[in-house]
């Protein structure tokens, strides 16, 4: 695993086998599906990764988690390589809160036929308070999809960009 800091950790996964993705860009090293977990007081999943790589994924959520349970799941946009997974979490950590935008959270329902997760609508400025680490989320609609969200985390300055940096 990739420690970004003593409490950020990435736990996405590479998919080598992603050739063209969206059926129209050509990837030819695969693609990675890029999230994150704030390991402090409260626990907060940023985003998860497609469905082809759910079972890695989580695996290597639950090693970094190592025996505690997330309070949130931040998701921060909705196209599956962001979002497909988000069942499996939901089925594994029922009591975890999800963090979106209401458009996020209409997609949800409308992606997953018969989740109905715990949910927290965040709107522009809101923030989220996990103990040393806090969340201040910006409104990005249409920096890819129409529900896109960002998150900064003051502490250690880290922007949680969705898709608005994103590369191949």
């Amino acid at each position: 695993m990739i420690h970004i800091s003593e409490s950020i950790r990435y736990i996405g996964c590479d998919d080598a086998e992603m050739n063209l993705f969206e059926s129209q860009y050509v990837t030819p090293e695969g693609m990675c599906y890029n999230s994150y977990v704030i390991l402090d007081e409260k626990i907060a999943v940023m985003d998860t990764c497609d469905p082809r790589k759910t079972h890695e994924w989580l695996h290597n959520l639950e090693v970094e988690l190592a025996g505690r349970t997330p309070d949130y799941l931040v998701v921060h946009h909705m196209e599956p390589d962001h979002s497909g997974s988000i069942a499996a979490f939901v089925g594994r950590y029922p009591n975890a809160t999800i963090v979106a935008s209401a458009k996020a959270i209409s997609f949800m329902s409308q992606f997953n036929e018969g989740l109905n997760p715990n949910s927290r609508t965040i709107a522009e400025g809101d923030t989220l308070e996990l103990g040393q680490h806090t969340l201040t989320f910006v409104a990005a609609p249409m920096v890819h999809w129409p529900e896109v969200m960002v998150s900064y985390e003051s502490t250690e300055k880290v922007l949680f960009s969705a898709d608005g940096f994103g590369k191949f």
